[in-house]
């Protein structure tokens, strides 16, 4: 592959991540699930280390922010439930999303996934913002703190 083949391929997945972010953006993100889905697969779910991001919500559960809190190896990012706060309150938000991906493809939580994200809902129920959901974005499904009980 030269790197004319290259360029066409990161030009297109740029193109396809900033289309399905248009459909998040200004948006109320709870109502619009599936969109944020489609979302989080597009920008995470090809990654071959791990990256940790946060969707930062108002009030109305319009998206503020979504910022790559941390990146790390195939297998593990460092996250710190401090520095999410510090954004948090910076951004003024009232809620978040937490995004992370799976580079083996297997979204199951791990044991160290669970306890960072009761660690983040703890911070966050201190200075009243609410923790919507965790995802974990695999190759091709997600899983949701949520629906499996977590949160």
């Amino acid at each position: 592959m030269g790197p004319e083949i290259a360029f066409d391929l990161k030009l297109i997945e740029a193109a396809t991540h900033r289309m399905s972010q248009g459909k998040v953006l200004k948006r109320p993100v709870i109502s619009s699930w599936d969109a944020l889905l489609d979302y989080c697969r597009v920008s995470m779910s090809h990654r071959d280390t791990e990256a940790f991001r946060i969707l930062f919500l108002d009030r109305k559960n319009v998206l503020i922010a979504d910022e790559v809190q941390g990146r790390g190896t195939v297998d593990h990012v460092p996250v710190y439930p401090r520095e999410v706060i510090k954004r948090a309150l910076v951004l003024n938000a009232s809620a978040l999303i937490l995004v992370h991906n799976h580079p083996s493809g297997d979204p199951t939580p791990s044991a160290a996934d669970i306890d960072m994200t009761a660690d983040i809902v703890r911070a966050c129920d201190a200075v009243g913002i609410t923790v919507h959901d965790h995802l974990i974005v695999g190759k091709s499904k997600e899983v949701s703190f949520k629906s499996e009980g977590y949160l």
